[in-house]
């Protein structure tokens, strides 16, 4: 395609983005399709020559919509959300025609400025306090990888990066089993070792224990073991668990242990004063994501990761060459000495229109009615005769099972999802196999969600 051609291209595009978003309701959320049909419709071989545009927006509009999980569908209840506000799209779309590498400030000076303040408004926003800087990273798992980075050079005196741990005392981090496995991850990849994982029991409410806390690391230490540091849960992604972060910090605090708090779904709910009382007591650690792009409507891909001192972030993942360098401004911000990778794309600008264009109290109204339509998704579950509630709604997340056992669950899970007009995924709960219900998709209405217990109860019939 040349250059002249764009103009015609990008306006069919666009013609077909907002045609897609005005049907995407009629189709089925789930691709109805098993793996390798999508393949077996692609050449095998790459083209020797470039193809007419017709030809491949064609094929476009045949192979790849039907093969398709719909994540902006209404009625998307799995997993979490990974939402895109019409406005958020937009700005995508120009951060794309730009296509800036925005790793330096001299690379892409308004990126750069404008994730600073981005950020700052995303800090007032969820109510934290201004000694908290940070950057816009891809994914909750990278800035939660930083984390533990920078949990593992405070621990060995800032000699892990240079050293190596060839030598070093067992470090050891705790994370209770309701965190995301890219706790795990992230751990593995730092070289600590999934082994030097410590998982803290729960209490009754899911959330960490504090005592069997404290008991770990103090049996940690009295083993020789090096403790550090603590990965406190906000809305974990298998029930939505909440760890006491008050509680935690304070123990990591008389500990001298970093901490981290994973709110990468919850953490959009923050915006709403009332929900804040979940995390209570992370203003007090070193380190907290949350994702923009989860719950909020940013376009994915965009995590906000917070520190509390952005020297260690920089010291831990930074690195200037000298071809990295921008002659005469050696204080000046280049955010990809605070990631892994090196190269950065333009996540600020959606955020910046996708507050300006709704508005914390625009969001905020979405979020509220999303919490309150899960709780009446809920009660209209546990009022159904063969189902039960497993775990209650945590924010807009709750569980339920098939009274009859695992294996009607599993059959009413895959009922549900074949029929096309619902998609909810399942999770192991005290040895049970549940499905979650999360509403959060960006236009979802009260009729959604009602369709959605409509779906499951139609189908629990068809099945007893």
């Amino acid at each position: 395609m040349e250059r002249d051609d764009y103009r015609a291209w990008a306006h069919r595009a666009a013609d077909w983005a907002a045609d897609y978003l005005d049907g995407v309701a009629d189709r089925p959320v789930r691709a109805p399709v098993s793996p390798g049909d999508i393949a077996a419709q692609i050449a095998s071989t790459p083209p020797e020559h470039g193809e007419a545009m017709d030809a491949i927006f064609a094929d476009f509009e045949r192979i790849v919509p039907g093969g398709m999980t719909h994540w902006q569908h209404p009625r998307f209840f799995a997993y979490f959300t990974a939402n895109a506000a019409p406005a958020s799209m937009i700005a995508e779309q120009l951060a794309t025609a730009m296509a800036a590498q925005c790793m330096l400030w001299q690379t892409s000076p308004a990126a750069t400025e404008m994730e600073t303040v981005m950020v700052d408004w995303l800090r007032q926003a969820v109510g934290l306090h201004d000694d908290f800087r940070g950057t816009l990273q891809d994914a909750a798992t990278t800035a939660t990888l930083c984390a533990i980075l920078m949990m593992r050079e405070r621990a060995l005196k800032a000699s892990g990066n240079s050293a190596g741990l060839a030598g070093a005392p067992r470090l050891r981090v705790y994370a209770s089993a309701e965190n995301h496995s890219s706790i795990d991850k992230g751990v593995a990849l730092s070289g600590i070792g999934t082994d030097n994982l410590v998982k803290v029991p729960t209490r009754r409410d899911h959330g960490m224990d504090p005592d069997a806390l404290a008991k770990a690391i103090a049996e940690d230490r009295a083993a020789g073991h090096l403790p550090a540091g603590i990965v406190i849960c906000t809305g974990g992604t298998s029930i939505g668990a909440c760890d006491p972060a008050m509680e935690i910090t304070a123990i990591a605090k008389r500990e001298n242990l970093f901490t981290h708090v994973d709110a990468a779904w919850a953490g959009s709910a923050m915006i709403c004063p009332e929900f804040r009382h979940l995390w209570a007591g992370a203003e007090h650690a070193d380190s907290i994501v949350f994702n923009p792009h989860k719950w909020l409507g940013a376009q994915f891909e965009c995590s906000c990761h917070f520190v509390r001192d952005p020297g260690a972030l920089v010291r831990t993942v930074g690195l200037r060459p000298s071809f990295l360098e921008t002659p005469g401004q050696d204080e000046i911000v280049n955010y990809n000495e605070w990631s892994i990778s090196l190269g950065r794309r333009f996540r600020a600008l959606k955020v910046w229109f996708l507050l300006r264009a709704y508005g914390l109290e625009g969001l905020r109204t979405r979020i509220r009615n999303h919490v309150a339509w899960a709780n009446m998704a809920a009660e209209r579950i546990a009022a159904t005769p063969g189902l039960e509630v497993t775990t209650k709604p945590s924010l807009a997340l709750f569980t339920f099972a098939a009274t009859a056992g695992d294996e009607a669950t599993r059959k009413l899970l895959d009922a549900v999802n074949n029929d096309g007009r619902a998609y909810f995924t399942q999770t192991s709960h005290d040895g049970r196999f549940v499905i979650r219900f999360n509403v959060g998709q960006f236009d979802v209405t009260e009729a959604d969600v009602a369709m959605g217990c409509d779906v499951i109860t139609e189908k629990l019939g068809e099945l007893t």
